[in-house]
C-alpha cells in the first residue's frame, strides 16, 4: 500500500483524486492477492492498473531521473576516489541495491553509507563460486533492478568486461515503466550498453516471471551460461525455478525475503540456490 500511496502522491496534486485511488488500491488488493500470489507479480499488476486508474503511465519519471542524477554524481566521485577491482565493484552493486537514491538525500552521506558497508563482508558470499563460473562461461546476462542503482551496475559491468573480454553479455531492463524499475531507455542513457547488449525483459511487471516474459527474452536466459539478478523483485521470481546458474546480488530488505534466504532482515548477499 505504501507504494499505492506514492504512485498517487507522484500522479497528482488532487486530494479527493488521491484518496479514491488508495480506496481503488485497497479493493485491488483484496481481489488479487492470496496465500499464493507473488508478491513482486501482483503488486506489479495492481501498479499498473493504479496507473490507468489515475491517467498516467510513468509516475516515478521525476524522481527516477533525480535518483540517476544523484546516483551518477556519487559512482563517479567513487570512482575517482577508489582503486575499483572486481570484489569491490560487486559490493559496490550490492551497495546500490541498499542505498534509496532519493530526491534531498545528501551525496556525501550517500558516499559514506555505501564506503561503509563495502568494508563489511557479505552476510552469504559466493563471489568466488560467481567468479570461476564467469571464467568458464561465454554468455551473461545481467538483469537490472532499480534506477538510481544502475550507475552501480555500471561499475560492475565495466569490471566484468575488463577481467572476462570475451564474454558476451545481454543486459536487461523492463520494457516500459513500473515503479522505479529501470527501462530498456534508462539503460541506454546510463551508457550502459557500451557494455553488453540492452535488451527488454518483454514486460513491465517487477521481476522475471517466466510465464509473463517474451520468447526472445527466455531464449537469452534460456542460452546463458551465468545468470546475475539484482534485487528483491528478480528473487521473488527467479527462486522459484531453483536454476544454479542464478546469482543473486541483493539486501534483504523485507522479512519474507530474509526469513526465504535464512538470513537477518537486512543481510547484504550474493548468492546462487
Amino acid at each position: 500500500m505504501l507504494q499505492c500511496q506514492r504512485i498517487a502522491e507522484f500522479s497528482t496534486e488532487d486530494l479527493e483524486k488521491r484518496r479514491g485511488a488508495m480506496i481503488f488500491s485497497s479493493k485491488l488488493f483484496a481481489d488479487y492477492f492470496n496465500e499464493n500470489s507473488i508478491p513482486a507479480v501482483v503488486g506489479s499488476e495492481i501498479f499498473l492498473r493504479l496507473y490507468e486508474y489515475l491517467g498516467v503511465n510513468d509516475p516515478f519519471k521525476g524522481y527516477k531521473e533525480m535518483s540517476n542524477k544523484l546516483a551518477r554524481k556519487v559512482a563517479d566521485d567513487l570512482k575517482r576516489k577508489l582503486k575499483i577491482d572486481l570484489n569491490t565493484a560487486l559490493k559496490l552493486a550490492i551497495a546500490g541495491n541498499v542505498i534509496d537514491f532519493a530526491v534531498g538525500y545528501n551525496p556525501e552521506k550517500i558516499e559514506e553509507d555505501i564506503l561503509e558497508m563495502i568494508k563489511e563482508g557479505l552476510y552469504i558470499d559466493e563471489s568466488k563460486k560467481l567468479f570461476n563460473t564467469l571464467k568458464m562461461s561465454k554468455i551473461l546476462l545481467y538483469i537490472t533492478d532499480n534506477c538510481g542503482e544502475i550507475y552501480f551496475d555500471k561499475l560492475l559491468l565495466e569490471k566484468i568486461r575488463e577481467e572476462f573480454p570475451k564474454l558476451e553479455v545481454y543486459i536487461a531492463g523492463k520494457e516500459d515503466a513500473i515503479i522505479n524499475d529501470a527501462t530498456v531507455n534508462d539503460l541506454k542513457e546510463a551508457g550502459i550498453d557500451k557494455f553488453g547488449k540492452i535488451i527488454s525483459t518483454g514486460t513491465r511487471i517487477v521481476g522475471v516471471p517466466m510465464n509473463k516474459v517474451s520468447r526472445d527474452f527466455i531464449e537469452i536466459f534460456n542460452k546463458a551460461d551465468v545468470i546475475i539478478a539484482k534485487g528483491q523483485g528478480n528473487f521473488e521470481t527467479l527462486s522459484e525455478i531453483k536454476d544454479d546458474r542464478v546469482f543473486f546480488l541483493l539486501k534483504a530488505k523485507c522479512k519474507p525475503v530474509a526469513r526465504e534466504l535464512n538470513v537477518p532482515q537486512g543481510a547484504m548477499i550474493c548468492k546462487t540456490l
